[in-house]
């Protein structure tokens, strides 16, 4: 039984993409007359403070009706954001070589700088000439 008490609709053709913390399930499910729609599940873990962990779940209805313009549209949506900006990840949090700026800030809001800084990058100053 679902969520919302229902008996769920018969699956038919399903396939799974997962993508970290982000799950997506695609489902070709039969309605009662017999024909087919499509089901696409996000469905995201989340970790509690205790170490177990729940799942939030979003799910959408697509009606055959519906595909081409849905298509059409996701195509273009998916081919700017590509276009504008290639297929790069640019977010930290995904980028697998990702390195942190060479400094940091320690615990008195003071800069402090990792080991790995050049020599060259630091400037001596002179408190008695200013």
């Amino acid at each position: 039984m679902s969520d919302n008490g229902m008996m769920d609709k018969e699956e038919i053709f399903s396939k799974v993409l997962r993508a970290g913390r982000r799950t997506y399930f695609f489902d070709v499910r039969a309605t009662k007359a017999g024909d087919y729609y499509l089901t696409i599940t996000e469905s995201k873990k989340f970790t509690n403070e205790d170490g177990s962990f729940h799942y939030k779940k979003h799910k959408i209805y697509l009606y055959k009706e519906d595909f081409s313009e849905f298509n059409e549209i996701l195509a273009e949506m998916t081919s700017f954001i590509i276009d504008e900006k290639g297929k790069e990840v640019i977010s930290e949090r995904h980028q697998k070589d990702f390195k942190k700026e060479d400094h940091f800030y320690d615990n008195d809001s003071q800069p402090a700088f990792a080991e790995n800084t050049p020599a060259e990058s630091f400037t001596d100053v002179n408190f008695e000439d200013i």
